[in-house]
């Protein structure tokens, strides 16, 4: 409770300041006079929602991002699982996708638009690709870092590779997995905003951008409010599978652990007779 106390505070402190330069119209450097007050996105959000194209542009978004990240999320770990297992895999993939992976993906707009006959297609494809790079890189790495005795201990007892890809490589490598979908469905939020923005009908990308051509800011920020919500809850989601599925993984505790003070007499035991020699003492070390 006192931590979720604490995220309330800090959000309503943010929320405060926000307020306080907006109304006041401080203009040291930075412009907050050009800034709506909380008050006004808060109006503006409310009269959104009350209307159907806000739903209508929430659904849309949600449906793309969901499809291309899915997308994404197989291709990803399947090619990374591919390119970390297999020399020839990776002789033939590797430099194609080293070379496209630096390449942003809003930049595969005009590819897109030419390459596909809808702004729909072509919108899922930019926000797969976005995501796709952070899990191929994060699955890739996650299975080259396996012990090697995990598989060998499976070839010992007579399995074939199928089962050595499901019961070691893949649950080995989820961790490793996971943290690329993390990344990748951040990624796939901030691409498939800027590409409705550009070549989108619907959605929240491009209500934002149809907002700032007719100057209500209000708008703007009502938009980027949403972005930032669906994203975090989005992306809580795939953080909260991810404990589940790797439950067996030990967990680090947030409360500092207090060690207990002990008088300096009891840390060193009384001993009798000669001390133990170095070898003695090693073996009882790996006992």
């Amino acid at each position: 409770m006192t931590r979720y106390a604490l995220r309330a505070a800090s959000l309503a402190v943010a929320l405060g300041v926000w307020q306080l330069l907006t109304s006041l119209n401080i203009d040291l450097w930075l412009r907050f006079s050009q800034f709506p007050t909380v008050a006004d996105v808060a109006r503006a959000f409310a009269d959104r929602v009350s209307g159907p194209d806000y739903w209508t542009d929430l659904t849309d978004s949600l449906t793309r991002i969901l499809t291309g990240f899915l997308l994404a999320a197989v291709l990803g770990v399947a090619t990374g699982v591919l390119v970390a297992r297999s020399r020839l895999a990776e002789d033939l993939l590797g430099p194609v996708l080293e070379v496209v992976r630096p390449i942003p993906a809003i930049a595969l707009v005009p590819v897109a638009i030419l390459l596909f006959p809808s702004n729909e297609q072509g919108i899922v494809f930019i926000t797969c690709t976005a995501a796709f790079f952070p899990v191929l890189v994060s699955t890739r790495h996650a299975v080259r870092a396996l012990t090697p005795v995990w598989e060998e201990a499976v070839q010992t007892m007579g399995g074939s590779r199928g089962r050595i890809l499901v019961s070691v490589v893949l649950p080995g490598a989820l961790p490793g997995i996971f943290g690329g979908l993390s990344v990748g469905i951040g990624v796939s939020w901030i691409c498939v905003i800027s590409a409705e923005m550009i070549s989108g009908q619907y959605g929240v990308g491009y209500r934002t951008w149809q907002d700032y051509t007719v100057v209500n800011y209000a708008g703007v920020f009502v938009g980027m409010v949403t972005i930032g919500i669906l994203g975090w809850l989005t992306s809580t989601a795939v953080e909260l599978l991810g404990r589940r599925l790797t439950r067996w993984l030990p967990r680090t505790s947030y409360v500092a652990a207090t060690r207990p003070r002990t008088p300096r007499a009891a840390t060193a035991p009384l001993r009798e007779g000669p001390e133990p020699k170095a070898e003695e003492a090693r073996d009882e070390h790996l006992v």
